[in-house]
C-alpha cells in the first residue's frame, strides 16, 4: 500500500517527517510550496495538489489547522477524486459532527474513513510517539495501522466513526483544566515565595502530578511564553468544540468551560500564540497582589 500525506504544520511536518524516515516513501501536498519543496529534497515525492495525490495513494493521511478547513479539504478536495476502497485518515482536532459528515462523504465513493485526532504536541509528532485516537471501522482501521503506528507510539481503535474526535475531545478537557490548575498552583507558589522548578520536580513524584505540571513548570519559571510550539490559540478552539458539545447534550461541564474562558481571554488580549502555560498571566492580572 502507498501513503499520502497532507498538510506540513506544527504537527503534521514532525509526522509526515517520521513517514519519511522509517521508509513508507510519502506522497506529501501542502498549500505552502517551499515545504513540499523541503520534503522532497529529502526524498518525499511531492504532488500538485490534492487531487493529485489522492490519484496516486491508497491511504490518505491529512493534518489540518480547523475544524472548516478540515471539512473543505476532505468533503470538497479529497472526496472527488476518491476510488472505492481508499482509506482517507483525518488527524485534525474537529467536532463530533465534523468527523461523521466527512466519513458519510467518504463512504459515498466507497471508500472509508478514520477519524484520528492526536495527542503529544510538537514533540511527539517529531519523536513519533504520539498517542493517536482512532474512530472507523476494523478493517479501515487493520489496513492503516502500519502507517499509523510509525507516528505514533500509542494508536487504539476507539469505537466507529467519530469515538476518535470524542476521545480527543476527553483529551482536550483535562489539558485545559489541568494547565489552568497547575498555572493557579504556580501563581500561588510565585506569592508564597516557593521557587518554581524547585515545586515542579516535587510535584513530578507527588499526587499533585500531571503531564500539564511537569510541561509547564520550566517554561513559567522562565516565563517563556512568547512564539510557542503549543500556542494558546490551537486549545482555545478544542476547548470551543468542547463548549458547545456541552450546549448540545446539556452537559455540567464546569471546569471546562471556566478553562475556555480563561484561554479564549488570551485569545482575546492577543495572546494566541502565547504558550499555554502562560494562562498564568490571566491568573496574575486578575490577582489584587
Amino acid at each position: 500500500m502507498s501513503v499520502g500525506f497532507i498538510g506540513l504544520g506544527n504537527m503534521g511536518q514532525g509526522m509526515a517527517d517520521n513517514l519519511l524516515a522509517k521508509g513508507a516513501e510519502p506522497i506529501v501536498f501542502t498549500r505552502t510550496q517551499s515545504k513540499i519543496e523541503a520534503m522532497i529534497e529529502r526524498g518525499a515525492t511531492g504532488a500538485d495538489s490534492t487531487a493529485d495525490l489522492v490519484s496516486k495513494v491508497d491511504v490518505v493521511l491529512a493534518c489540518l489547522p480547523s475544524v472548516q478547513t478540515s471539512l473543505d479539504v476532505i468533503t470538497g478536495e479529497i472526496v472527488p477524486a476518491l476510488e472505492p476502497g481508499q482509506i482517507v485518515v483525518d488527524h485534525s482536532t474537529v467536532d463530533i459532527g465534523t468527523s461523521r459528515k466527512c466519513a458519510e462523504a467518504v463512504e459515498s465513493k466507497g471508500a472509508m474513513f478514520i477519524d484520528a485526532p492526536i495527542s503529544g504536541g510538537p514533540t511527539g509528532a517529531e519523536a513519533g510517539t504520539l498517542a493517536i485516537m482512532c474512530g472507523g471501522s476494523e478493517e479501515a482501521f487493520t489496513k492503516a495501522l502500519p502507517y499509523l503506528e510509525l507516528m505514533g507510539a500509542n494508536v487504539r481503535l476507539m469505537g466507529p466513526n467519530g469515538a476518535g474526535t470524542a476521545m480527543k475531545l476527553i483529551n482536550q478537557l483535562l489539558v485545559g483544566v489541568n494547565c489552568a490548575a497547575a498555572a493557579e498552583a504556580f501563581a500561588l507558589a510565585n506569592s508564597a515565595g516557593v521557587d518554581i522548578n524547585a515545586a515542579g520536580e516535587l510535584l513530578e513524584v507527588s499526587w499533585g502530578n500531571s503531564v500539564m505540571v511537569g510541561r509547564s513548570y520550566p517554561i513559567t519559571a522562565d516565563r517563556d511564553f512568547e512564539d510557542s510550539a503549543a500556542p494558546v490559540r490551537n486549545l482555545d478552539k478544542d476547548l470551543g468544540i468542547i463548549s458547545d458539545l456541552a450546549a448540545s447534550e446539556g452537559l455540567s461541564l464546569e471546569l471546562a468551560l471556566k478553562s475556555y474562558e480563561m484561554f479564549h481571554s488570551m485569545v482575546e488580549k492577543g495572546w494566541g500564540e502565547n504558550d499555554i502555560a502562560g494562562v498564568l498571566e490571566i491568573i496574575e492580572e486578575r490577582s489584587s497582589n
